[in-house]
């Protein structure tokens, strides 16, 4: 699975905004790698640099310099809707006849088309395929007849599926989650202003102080002089659609979303994989990187019950060699997998293993990982999985597969079993999942493991044991 998207932004007292919002994009390079942009405001115009690669290949030195203003955002990206091009790299920036406007947007809308072709009609001009042009074009429309804070609410009424968003309009900094808060966003206070980025640890790099979460159907302003901040409700949902796989695999450990810890989350993960499909085996080892808090967990677990397993690395990880998902071909992907992974012998000759992961896609790096352990003499392999099985797409955000290459949709556990040649396999149950999280059942997205939705898509099932009325305004007007 690809990462979604990051995006931050940042409201300082008088001091260049550039350097901490690139610093904070590398915080959540983890989120996307296909390209990063910035845009700023230096109280009279717009000033931007968005570039495809890495944060680091993305800007020089003079970009930065380039980027004058206290105020401004970031965005770092891989696609989930849209080509994958520079035309669709982010933030998206506009000048229009109310002033300019700057968007970045993590997640996906699921009325796009719709909404695209009433704008188009309207006599709006596209330039790019994705849908963070089509909230901007929207936006901007409500700002030439409403104020800012009833313009972002007339936007949030027409658009529908997960979205966390950092807008510049002019010198004013915002945050926007979506109504049922699928996707993460954060606000932190910095020694000389605030941050609202997707995840705690952008807060942290700049050495701030996570304050709250931004609530689902919220909107923040950050004060033009890093000052303070204002706070609207404009939305209020009786449930919220949490994306369980922030927790699983797609945040950093050390971040903080919706107020867990997310290193002591996959813990607990592992304690309750343990506790359901615990198996007594020599040694207990990580998939690096994914599944490392996941098998401390599990390995915990096992200890407490008198369990003789130890828990150690049996995987050395190449950090110099890329994703296995951008391999173009599956016999480049089966070598990457021993490019990128090692076995330590030492840990596994003649040895019955444990081997944890967050998740397993389409399967053929588990298939490769085990026949790695069993050429480095592993006499079993056992596979536990800190998630249930992915069965169905993500249209939320996640560049997921589709069904015909989900190895979960259509077969059995045991099929899979067999397939990836474990000598046990076992996922962790959604009743699991609920229990670590502290979370009902209705208010977390679990569309990919259960193939019913929080939101209306077009040809799936929408979760309709759950009750989810429509959303009703606060009757905030102020602006």
């Amino acid at each position: 699975m690809h990462e979604k998207c990051g995006v931050v932004g940042i409201s300082l007292n008088d001091r260049v905004v550039a350097r901490p919002l690139y610093y904070s994009l590398y915080a959540l390079q983890h989120r996307g790698q296909e390209s990063a942009g910035i845009v700023t405001h230096d109280g009279f115009q717009q000033h931007e640099h968005v570039e495809m690669g890495l944060v680091g290949d993305a800007f020089g030195p003079d970009d930065l310099t380039s980027l004058q203003g206290s105020q401004g955002i970031g965005h770092v990206r891989y696609p989930t809707a849209g080509s994958v091009n520079e035309c669709c790299a982010q933030p998206f920036a506009v000048s229009f006849k109310s002033g300019s406007l700057g968007l970045a947007h993590n997640g996906n809308l699921v009325n796009t088309d719709t909404v695209r072709e009433q704008l188009a009609a309207q006599g709006h001009a596209f330039t790019s395929s994705g849908d963070t042009e089509v909230i901007a074009h929207d936006l901007a429309r409500n700002l030439l007849e409403e104020g800012l804070v009833s313009a972002v609410r007339s936007t949030m009424d027409r658009i529908h599926g997960s979205y966390s968003l950092t807008i510049m309009h002019d010198d004013k900094v915002l945050g926007v989650r979506d109504p049922q808060g699928n996707r993460p966003l954060v606000l932190g206070e910095l020694d000389d202003g605030y941050i609202i980025a997707s995840e705690s640890a952008a807060i942290d790099t700049l050495g701030g102080d996570l304050v709250r979460d931004v609530k689902p159907g919220e909107l923040v302003i950050l004060d033009s002089d890093g000052t303070g901040f204002d706070s609207y409700q404009l939305i209020d949902a009786p449930r919220t659609a949490h994306c369980f796989f922030e927790y699983v695999y797609f945040a950093r450990p050390d971040s903080v979303i919706d107020g867990k810890l997310v290193y002591e989350m996959r813990r607990e993960l592992g304690r309750k994989l343990w506790e359901e499909s615990g198996v007594e085996t020599d040694v207990v080892m990580p998939v690096p990187d994914s599944g490392r808090s996941f098998a401390s967990g599990y390995a915990e677990a096992a200890a407490e019950t008198g369990a003789d397993t130890e828990f150690a690395e049996g995987l050395m990880k190449n950090r110099y060699v890329g994703r296995t998902f951008i391999m173009p071909t599956q016999d480049e992907r089966e070598q990457a997998v021993r490019l990128k992974l090692n076995p330590i012998r030492s840990t596994i000759e003649d040895r019955s293993v444990t081997l944890i992961d967050d998740s397993i896609v389409r399967g053929t790096t588990s298939s490769q990982l085990i026949e790695l352990l069993r050429d480095a003499g592993a006499r079993e392999v056992h596979v536990r999985i800190g998630s249930p099985p992915i069965i169905a797409p993500c249209y939320m955000g996640i560049d997921m597969k589709t069904r015909d290459e989900l190895i979960a949709a259509d077969r059995s556990v045991e099929e899979i079993r067999e397939e990836i040649g474990a000598d046990s396999l076992d996922y962790i149950s959604i009743e699991a999942i609920t229990e670590a999280l502290e979370r009902a059942e209705t208010d977390l997205c679990l569309g990919c493991v259960t193939g019913k939705y929080p939101y209306d898509v077009e040809g799936e099932e929408r979760d309709r044991d759950v009750s989810r009325p429509d959303l009703e305004p606060t009757g905030t007007t102020a602006d």
